[in-house]
């Protein structure tokens, strides 16, 4: 069997409690029977909670990358993506939303030749619970307008479980440097006439204490963004 290897990228900004259980799960997949190894890249973008001291604690069992003053997780990706060696990338957050056990879920489209990219979908699994009514009617909104802009039809633009061909991402020059990396990601696949796969996926919303980063204004520089590269050539 030909052997492949996944690059899990991990943008981390202040997530002490969370990254070294992250890491356990990422570690514990075990993708070998599908044909797949991993390599873990970190980026911490100038964490001032305690997970920069955390990381450098981990010695050299993976590829950490340093911020010297937070940039936004789009240039956390891009940062990441200089140092990728594998053929297939996929981006994990480093809060406990996300489980690392869905990654088969989103290979077996690319195993299977039907797609370049994969997105885990929050929203095509009914059992998922969705508490932040904004963010939730915020992300159905952006997911419309990339539809329509782009004819895609997605369900859930703003997961965090996306899954690229390396080539493919290396390829479309991001220049976003925050949350706007998901509609900057998905509006530039689409044009090159790709369409995005979609496949459910688990999903444990963090509650209050944790609360989300992303802001409303987040929320406009996305909307800009699509427009904008729908407006260019």
């Amino acid at each position: 069997m030909e052997t492949f290897t996944l690059s899990v990228i991990i943008p981390v900004f202040n997530e002490k409690n969370t990254i070294l259980e992250v890491l356990k799960r990422v570690e514990e997949v075990n993708l070998d029977k599908i044909g797949f190894k991993k390599e873990i890249i970190i980026v911490d973008d100038a964490s001032t909670d305690g997970t920069k001291e955390i990381l450098e604690g981990l010695g050299e069992k993976y590829k950490i990358i340093y911020h010297i003053k937070n940039q936004g997780k789009g240039e956390a990706i891009k940062t990441a993506l200089k140092e990728t060696t594998g053929e297939y990338i996929i981006i994990q957050d480093a809060d406990l939303e996300y489980h690392p056990k869905d990654y088969k879920k989103l290979l077996e489209p690319v195993l299977g030749k039907k797609t370049e990219v994969v997105y885990g979908s929050r929203w095509l699994n009914p059992k998922n619970d969705h508490p932040y009514k904004l963010f939730y009617w915020g992300v159905l909104f952006l997911t419309s307008l990339v539809n329509f802009l782009y004819n895609q039809k997605l369900t859930d633009v703003s997961t965090c479980y996306k899954l690229f061909k390396t080539k493919l991402l290396k390829e479309i020059n991001l220049e976003y440097s925050g949350f706007e990396f998901c509609c900057e990601a998905t509006a530039k696949i689409a044009k090159k006439g790709i369409k995005i796969h979609e496949v459910p996926i688990d999903y444990s919303p963090r509650m209050k204490e944790g609360a989300k980063k992303i802001k409303l204004t987040d929320g406009f520089k996305m909307i800009f963004v699509l427009l904008i590269i729908k407006l260019k050539n």
